[in-house]
């Protein structure tokens, strides 16, 4: 049963004083790093699945990481990586889709195996005039939507294969990158010129049109809310504060997915500290 109100006391970073954790010894481990947005994906799809007590968080200090993680966890040393069945996994787009499909809990993808669907209804399921009761009531139909539909499914694919351009292009604007500059120069009024990356949030404005069903990408939320939401919560923080860029201006579906993605508990307690990202940001690109 997912536990997405759950509150979890999060463990300290171990850095290069840190002895390792006994490795491979049954325990999941999700190794992360607490201002990692590809990292935090995986740890949100962890928490909203309620899996706070079978996949231990470990996270890792990336300034002064210690040697053992490269050494005897994952050689790409970085994160996120998840310890699961006596091996390591990387890549966090993989990550998100391995943990929903691997473990119990709400399904976050669409499949048309409707392998998710009775795994996580579990005993507590009453079906009736087409509704279930999970957590509350449920309809049935919804969930067989998020499950079987293919035209989610290729859309969500599709998604998920942008989410790099987006961040190349948002991360080229902060550096003033000529070659990326999307289609406009904005002057404001303290005589800053920044590009503004405007077709690429445009673009997440009509993707977020698809579909009716909910204010999500897919209609429902899904791993491609996921995917998204570390990297559109900072490019809100770093152009708000920095350039006084408002990515949810003109996008009103855009702003409705934000506030929806800030009531998620299993998203909230993932949340970058805007002061260290605005620092740290300042510093990598300007």
């Amino acid at each position: 049963m997912a536990t997405t109100g759950v509150y979890e006391v999060l463990p300290p970073s171990l850095d290069s004083t840190s002895q390792p954790p006994p490795l491979f010894d049954g325990t999941t481990r999700l190794y992360i790093n607490y201002q990692c947005p590809f990292a935090q994906r995986v740890w949100i799809t962890r928490n909203y699945k309620g899996l706070q007590d079978k996949i231990k968080l470990v996270p890792i200090d990336l300034q002064n990481r210690p040697a053992w993680y490269k050494e005897k966890v994952y050689p790409e040393n970085k994160v996120p990586a998840l310890e699961h069945n006596n091996k390591v996994l990387g890549e966090s787009l993989d990550l998100i889709k391995y943990v929903d499909s691997h473990f119990e809990g709400p399904a976050l993808y669409p499949d048309v195996s409707l392998r998710p669907f009775w795994s996580f209804l579990g005993v507590f399921v009453c079906v009736r005039e087409r509704e279930c009761l999970y957590s509350g009531a449920l309809r049935l139909e919804t969930l067989l939507i998020m499950t079987q539909d293919p035209t989610k499914k290729e859309f969500a694919e599709k998604l998920l294969s942008y989410t790099n351009t987006l961040n190349s292009i948002v991360y080229a604007s902060f550096k003033g990158d000529p070659v990326c500059m999307i289609e406009t120069i904005v002057h404001i009024p303290d005589q800053f010129l920044i590009p503004e990356p405007g077709s690429a949030f445009d673009h997440l404005e009509a993707a977020l049109g698809k579909f009716d069903d909910g204010p999500f990408f897919l209609g429902q939320f899904s791993l491609v809310d996921i995917a998204y939401v570390p990297f559109i919560e900072r490019f809100q923080i770093f152009l708000q504060d920095v350039w006084k860029y408002d990515i949810t201006a003109a996008r009103p579906k855009l702003a409705a997915w934000i506030e929806e993605m800030n009531k998620i508990d299993a998203y909230k307690q993932t949340k970058c500290d805007p002061k260290l990202l605005i620092e740290h940001y300042k510093s990598r690109f300007m």
